[in-house]
């Protein structure tokens, strides 16, 4: 070991830095990945529309079986439904009067506007005359 001439502290320290920058390189990487995830996330996030459904609303179920059975001028929407609860996160549970009550994810339905015969009704519901 004499005839090597190795200094053994000096080697142990240098690894310890090697270590160390290491460790630092791992932790700038991860916080790369991290703010890439959060950036790549905005993305699809942007698509949810936030809908506040309360119960009594009619709405239009999507059916997302249609392309299986392709039709030209099948409709990818069934319904009225009428929503009977809302549920935590998003859930909403609909009924029909041909089919019992059943859960469904609040993004697959949207709110249905009924046909009226009276033109005022829907004047009066829109509130087309104040500005």
């Amino acid at each position: 070991m004499k005839k090597a001439k190795i200094h053994w502290y000096e080697e142990a320290e240098q690894r310890l830095n090697v270590l160390n920058d290491l460790d630092v390189f791992h932790l700038k990487a991860y916080k790369i990945s991290s703010l890439h995830k959060e950036k790549m996330k905005k993305y699809p996030d942007q698509k949810i529309k936030k809908h506040d459904f309360v119960v009594g609303d009619s709405v239009l179920l999507f059916n997302s079986r249609v392309r299986l059975f392709p039709g030209k001028l099948k409709s990818n929407w069934t319904g009225p439904f009428l929503i009977t609860q809302v549920l935590p996160h998003g859930a909403v549970e609909l009924e029909n009067k041909e089919v019992a009550m059943f859960k469904v994810n609040g993004q697959r339905i949207e709110i249905y506007l009924v046909h009226s015969e009276n033109a005022n009704e829907v004047v009066e519901a829109y509130n087309l005359y104040e500005v």
